[in-house]
């Protein structure tokens, strides 16, 4: 059984389950329902390490990554999914003053990794 995400990472493994998801939908949706903390947390935990996660996934072309730096990519899309609202929101999971987020659906973004 392969593990969840590569080795040298393996202190993010709790936010797998819950973050490491493979379509912008449903990145977006995991964020609009997270709370604060959540936001914070995961934000807090993958800052410091993007600048590896990027180095790493960039070491295969798109496309043929393994199926644990895979999950290690879409970690990172999240985290791009949520800075903006920690960076730049408060951390609140919603756009403040836009129109709901519900209404604008990735149709070219489902293809998985």
């Amino acid at each position: 059984m392969n593990a969840n995400l590569p080795k040298e990472f393996e202190m993010l493994e709790p936010l797998v389950a819950e973050w490491a998801l493979p379509t912008q939908n449903q990145r977006q949706v995991r964020r609009k329902a997270a709370t604060r903390g959540e936001l914070q947390y995961f934000y807090d935990n993958m800052l410091p390490r993007m600048p590896a996660i990027l180095r790493h996934v960039d070491t295969y072309p798109l496309g043929e990554l393994p199926e644990d730096a895979a999950r290690l990519f879409s970690l990172a899309l999240s985290m791009a999914e949520v800075a903006p609202h920690i960076e730049l929101y408060g951390g609140s999971p919603g756009v403040p003053y836009a129109f709901e987020e519900s209404r604008f659906v990735a149709e070219h973004g489902e293809q998985r990794l």
